[in-house]
């Protein structure tokens, strides 16, 4: 799989080049993620401005690699996503467990409140 990487100080956005969202394209997110959690990212912001297609085998996948993700204290959050992808996991009612932002910013904004919240916990 193919992905543009964006590092910034507090998340990275990760861009898949790929028109589909399928098992293979979530295993290799995972494993993208994995390897810049290796490197001292944590917060992730995935832009799926690119992908036009979702495979239903994919939508478990984003599930697990949430929740995965935020056992582990990080953080990940969808951008980009077209209005067919949005209507299936509407249907699938996963826009209620991912989360999912519809500009770049709120991304942003999602994570960075985040951060700040895993910070004001660790102090108590």
């Amino acid at each position: 799989m193919e992905f543009k990487i964006d590092t910034k100080d507090t998340f990275t956005v990760i861009i898949p080049q790929s028109g589909s969202i399928n098992a293979n394209l979530t295993g290799a997110l995972l494993q993208k993620c994995e390897e810049m959690r290796q490197s001292g990212s944590k917060n992730y912001i995935i832009d799926l401005r690119n992908c036009t297609t979702i495979e239903n085998d994919a939508i478990e996948s984003l599930v697990g690699m949430h929740e995965q993700l935020y056992s582990a204290e990080q953080s990940i959050v969808f951008t980009g996503i077209s209005d067919s992808i949005l209507e299936v996991l509407r249907k699938e009612e996963v826009h209620y467990i991912i989360n999912i932002a519809p500009k770049m910013q709120e991304a942003i904004d999602i994570i960075s409140m985040e951060i700040l919240e895993r910070d004001l916990l660790s102090e108590e």
